[in-house]
């Protein structure tokens, strides 16, 4: 019995590797089949990407060529080929990688060899891209661009040591002018444009500093600091929406950053401000504007763009509430930090006609029209205020009733009641006297004759005496023209005034 047990045992341990055995040999056929099928692919792949690549067409060729490597790890042609469409593509850090390879593969692949040496050259990297350059010519010594290249390189590595050493010496324009060329000759050099956007910043032009960091941040792996540097020169320079963006480049790599963070939050403080500040000037809500910007002022006292922006905000919306005195003090400080800001001259002239200084306003209207002769705004108010200040040398109806030119119509009421009580002829004694107070009290009434109806005020406010009959057509056909052609006094003393209050 137990023979019978053994002799089946070794009976079934036999039939599994007889399976087994089998199993490989299948698997050993479909894989022979995977690996030829592989290779057509491989094949049709590389015959693709070379046809995309001639069309231009830079992404489809990519892909193909993504999954001849993946299917050949051990063909250089193939990592060659697909650098070359990186580098047709721009993207010369993902080439750099392929052409190791290739190399690797085949250390005297002479064009890929050629190839790496110009990107390290344009990358800065002189001490390799010469080993490189010195390959070539070694396998090939009449190969004329690895010739050339060889000198630019000798050429970049002297450059190089100007640079620093002038750098050194706080040479600042003659380090920006040896990085000139150094960057001609390597673009793809983080390190030079950053070199010289610290000369530019020193320089005190941030404009160029960011046209310098901008490049530099993309050819950086790690480039917290460079979106940092951009996101405070774009602060500093009142452009804080983009400074936004910048610093929020940073916390996309890093969100724990403590300097990008602590400088966001600031930045976002800021902004919120600034946008809703505006946003209440947009709703003619000038006062809470003016103390939005008072508030700008103290979250930022460091930089002078954010005072200057507030005082000149201030100053518009002072304006717009018709707080004359307050506005031209305002004006005036904004423009005392900017002379030529063509937006504060103009508010400040506004400024000057709501207080009945039209020689000033016109002065500041004339020197924005020197700064901005095309703006249509700046034009139409320099003739507006040359027609009130020839008006106010003839009649000037506030100064007649003695009221500030933002006076409501209770106000102008008041103090017409008030002159034409102290004017009226019927108090003075002597001829001479009552011709005086006829004349006065003729003016009195007319000032209020205009002031307290809106239309003939807009046409005021405008530059234009709606009494006068010089200044209307057909000479005084309406019913407003009275006091050029009625005198209430005129046929002698026995008119009797009484006063309408409506």
């Amino acid at each position: 019995m137990l023979f019978n047990m053994e002799s089946k045992r070794r009976k079934g341990l036999n039939g599994v590797l007889s399976s087994l055995s089998l199993l490989c040999v299948v698997l050993d056929l479909q894989l022979d089949g995977v690996l030829g099928a592989t290779h057509v692919e491989i094949e049709h792949h590389l015959e693709m990407g070379r046809k995309l690549l001639a069309a231009g067409q830079l992404a489809e060729a990519l892909s193909h060529y993504h999954s001849a490597v993946e299917g050949d790890s051990k063909n250089y042609l193939t990592y060659y080929k697909r650098a070359a469409v990186f580098l047709a593509m721009g993207k010369s850090k993902s080439a750099l990688p392929d052409l190791t390879r290739a190399i690797q593969l085949k250390p005297d692949f002479l064009a890929a060899r050629l190839q790496r040496g110009n990107i390290l050259l344009k990358q800065g990297n002189t001490q390799e891209a010469r080993e490189d350059f010195q390959a070539v010519l070694e396998g090939s010594p009449e190969q004329g661009e690895a010739h050339d290249q060889l000198l630019r390189t000798e050429e970049l590595e002297e450059l190089q040591e100007e640079a620093q050493s002038a750098h050194m010496q706080a040479d600042y324009h003659a380090t920006v002018t040896v990085l000139d060329r150094v960057i001609e000759l390597s673009p793809w050099d983080p390190d030079s444009r950053e070199l010289r956007a610290e000369c530019y910043i020193r320089l005190g032009d941030l404009r160029k500093a960011i046209q310098d960091l901008t490049p530099a941040a993309r050819l950086r792996n790690d480039n917290r600091a460079a979106f940092l540097r951009l996101s405070t020169l774009h602060y500093e320079l009142g452009e804080h929406q983009e400074a936004l963006s910048q610093v929020r480049e940073c916390l996309k790599l890093d969100q724990d950053d403590k300097e990008c963070f602590s400088h966001y939050k600031q930045v976002k403080k800021l902004s919120k401000q600034l946008d809703s500040a505006e946003e209440l000037i947009s709703e003619d809500r000038y006062q809470e504007a003016i103390e939005k910007y008072e508030s700008v002022m103290k979250t930022e006292p460091d930089v002078p763009f954010y005072t200057y922006k507030a005082k000149e905000r201030i100053c518009f919306c002072l304006v717009k509430n018709k707080r004359a005195h307050e506005a031209v003090d305002a004006c005036s400080e904004a423009h005392q930090r900017d002379p030529r800001n063509v937006n504060v001259l103009r508010d400040r002239a506004e400024a000057y006609i709501l207080s009945q200084d039209y020689e000033k306003a016109v002065e500041d209207y004339q020197e924005a029209r020197e700064f901005d002769e095309e703006n249509q705004e700046i034009r139409e108010g320099l003739e507006r205020a040359q027609k009130l200040l020839k008006l106010s040398r003839k009649r000037d109806y506030y100064k007649i009733l003695g009221v500030d030119r933002s006076a409501n119509k209770q106000e102008i009421i008041k103090a017409y009641r008030k002159l034409a009580q102290q004017w009226h002829p019927d108090n003075f004694q002597s001829e001479a006297e009552k011709k005086e107070a006829e004349k006065r009290f003729i003016d009195i009434a007319s000032a209020k004759e205009v002031l307290t109806d809106p239309e003939m005020r807009q046409k005021f406010d405008a530059g234009e005496d709606p009494l006068d009959p010089e200044t209307q057509q057909g000479g005084g056909g309406g019913g407003h023209n009275w006091p050029f052609d009625f005198n209430p006094f005129g046929s002698g003393g026995s008119f009797h005034f009484k006063f309408h209050y409506n």
